[in-house]
């Protein structure tokens, strides 16, 4: 019996080998054998407009008035927004701004609390 690694991920014990890679069945994370565990998506790291690193959950706040396109209303600077989540694209910070609801949002235009 061949003693595979743990998933990388969610270090589930019940990986198996697809042809080249190892796959988890837990959380469908692939990658190659023998590579480090890390991925290019853990290492893309976003930084707010001084220079500090962003994580999901943080609060930040929006350093300019920014136009919400498609209405005439406008997010004011000094807006504060609670539980951001990073994701992948042009506008990097999904969130949700009270009266306003779900916004995406570039991490150029903010600082973290």
């Amino acid at each position: 019996m061949i003693d595979l690694p743990h998933c990388p991920k969610c270090n589930s014990e019940y990986t198996y080998e697809d042809g080249s890679l190892l796959v988890c069945p837990e959380c469908a994370h692939e990658w190659t054998a023998g590579a480090d565990t890390t991925t290019s998506e853990d290492t893309k790291i976003i930084k707010d407009a001084n220079g500090n690193v962003l994580t999901d959950g943080d609060s930040i706040t929006v350093i300019k008035d920014l136009k919400v396109k498609g209405t005439s209303l406008v997010v004011k600077i000094g807006t504060k927004v609670k539980n951001i989540r990073l994701i992948d694209g042009d506008h990097d910070i999904d969130c949700k701004i009270d009266g306003f609801g779900a916004m995406k949002l570039k991490s150029e235009f903010v600082k973290k609390i």
